[in-house]
């Protein structure tokens, strides 16, 4: 299996990192292919603008998504965002590793899937090739993260509510829009709250999750 990293956080050695590290060894270690991407690493431009085409179609007046098209069907993408579709293509699977803020993602993957997750490459709204008939189905995608706050705070009953319920507009509005497969999420809560030991143990179940992909 070809597996894709998409790694969002801003400190290598950051628990995210060290869950990142984790993931591509134990996968590598069960044989698996892998990739990463490492978003703030490669200094990743995170704003969709003019600049992301070098042929426009319409050089008055700038509409994102008509340019998009145009760019993937005249292969005049900028280079940094061709080399992240080929590795979306290569990929049989796309694992996120992030911390979350403001109960969502930082914004450098948001960035990513502004300028990567084009029309014409995830899915094809005019042909309605999008969710089962998606131009990604057949590929599986799993979300993996850090939270500030414990657990309790992130369920139905805490006060921001059921996590999995607030990263609908990922796995569902993005992910599955695609055709990708969603597997479910993992997650460390809370690690700063809690002692090294319970990070430790968590960090055992989590290699034990990816083992099993």
């Amino acid at each position: 299996m070809n597996v894709l990293i998409i790694f969002a956080h801003p400190e290598p050695n950051s628990l995210n990192g060290v869950m990142k590290d984790i993931t591509a060894k134990t996968l590598r270690d069960n044989g698996h292919e892998v990739k990463i991407s490492d978003l703030y690493g490669m200094r990743f431009k995170a704003v969709l603008d003019e600049n992301d085409f070098s042929q426009r179609q319409n050089t008055e007046q700038f509409n994102p998504m008509m340019e998009q098209v145009n760019a993937v069907g005249t292969g005049s993408l900028s280079q940094d965002i061709k080399d992240e579709v080929k590795k979306i293509k290569w990929a049989d699977m796309i694992i996120f590793q992030f911390p979350v803020w403001w109960t969502s993602p930082p914004a450098i993957l948001k960035g990513w899937f502004d300028r990567v997750f084009l029309p014409g490459v995830v899915h094809n709204i005019a042909e309605g090739k999008m969710y089962d008939t998606g131009l990604l189905r057949g590929k599986k995608a799993m979300l993996s993260f850090t939270t500030g706050a414990p657990k309790e705070v992130y369920s139905s009953e805490g006060p921001h509510g059921d996590l999995n319920d607030i990263f609908k507009f990922i796995t569902h509005n993005i992910l599955e829009v695609t055709g990708l497969e969603v597997l479910p999420s993992i997650g460390i809560y809370g690690p700063a709250m809690v002692s090294k030991e319970h990070v430790k143990k968590e960090l055992e179940k989590f290699k034990e999750r990816i083992n099993s992909l």
